[in-house]
């Protein structure tokens, strides 16, 4: 029975120590890896190969594990894409959002992007129509020159337009050949503004420029006034022959037209604020002279803002 329990317990004694020096080798074998990777040791010098299996399980291992830490160490610096296997350096990266930025935006130097313009099939555009009333007072004079209003229209907004005098309106529709998303809003404005009392010439550069615009008001906006009070302020406004209305608008780079009590001011914002706080000083009972030191103060500002 001793020798039964001896051999029992060097038995159990080997197979816990095997146990051991299996996990032992493991760990070894683990940290060999890491050596062969940053000091570049052969397994040979450890003394842990013993067959040809083993050494090729080895060579394989090294391989993948030299690649994972080349991997990881030059994550920093490079991009690996997976789908095709090859390395990409971040200048060419770099290189190509530049491009891509001069594509879109231009170039530092302030050079334009170099965008085709669409094609008048291309925008997509339903065809639209708008309508636009004529009063009654206005029918004779747009009819005397009707062949000065339509050529902008059609020849450089690029749509169709027709007048109907029964129903005295001016109806205007998009076409296949319209090539500005916005032509239809800008020739409605255009022929209102023809409509209020401005000449076709002035009217235009509500169809050529961008920042043009047209402000109304009335005299009782300013300041409550009545018969005569009333009559006095437009005649103020106006002037002897017109003199003072012209010299606002040379002024102030703007035309003022004058229905009643009713004024509009066509021109852009800033040049409109002008012209507006002059006439306002004048309804509120400003004399002529005094408006006329101001505007010239101001003309001398533009000058040398410019």
């Amino acid at each position: 029975r001793s020798v039964t329990k001896m051999c029992r317990k060097q038995w159990y004694q080997r197979r816990v120590r095997g146990n051991k020096e299996r996990r032992g080798n493991d760990r070894v074998i683990g940290g060999c890896f890491v050596c062969l990777v940053q000091y570049s040791i052969s397994f040979e010098s450890c003394g842990i190969v013993n067959n040809k299996q083993s050494s090729h399980q080895m060579e394989t291992t090294t391989t993948t594990t030299t690649t994972s830490s080349s991997s990881s160490h030059n994550e920093d610096n490079q991009i690996i894409d997976d789908s095709e296997q090859t390395i990409i350096h971040p200048d060419e990266v770099a290189n190509e959002e530049e491009r891509g930025e001069k594509r879109k935006f231009g170039d530092a130097k302030g050079k334009k992007p170099a965008f085709e313009p669409l094609k008048p099939g291309e925008l997509g555009v339903k065809i639209e129509s708008r309508k636009v009333i004529v009063p009654q007072h206005r029918m004779n004079s747009l009819k005397a020159d009707w062949g000065k209003i339509y050529p902008p229209i059609v020849e450089h907004m690029k749509l169709q337009i027709r007048m109907n005098p029964s129903g005295r309106q001016i109806e205007m529709r998009t076409s296949a050949h319209t090539t500005d998303i916005g032509a239809l809003q800008k020739c409605v404005d255009y022929l209102r503004a023809y409509i209020l009392g401005f000449e076709v010439a002035d009217a235009v550069a509500l169809l050529r420029l961008e920042d043009i615009y047209i402000d109304s008001f009335i005299v009782e906006d300013v300041k409550m006034l009545k018969g005569d009070h009333l009559s006095r302020a437009i005649g103020r406004i106006l002037g002897k022959g017109g003199k003072t209305k012209f010299t606002i608008e040379n002024t102030s780079k703007t035309r003022i037209v004058m229905n009643g009590h009713h004024i509009h001011i066509l021109g852009s914002f800033a040049n409109i604020k002008v012209a507006r706080d002059a006439i306002s000083c004048l309804i509120i009972g400003s004399p002529p002279g005094k408006i006329y030191a101001k505007l010239k103060n101001v003309a001398s500002r533009v000058v040398e803002r410019f």
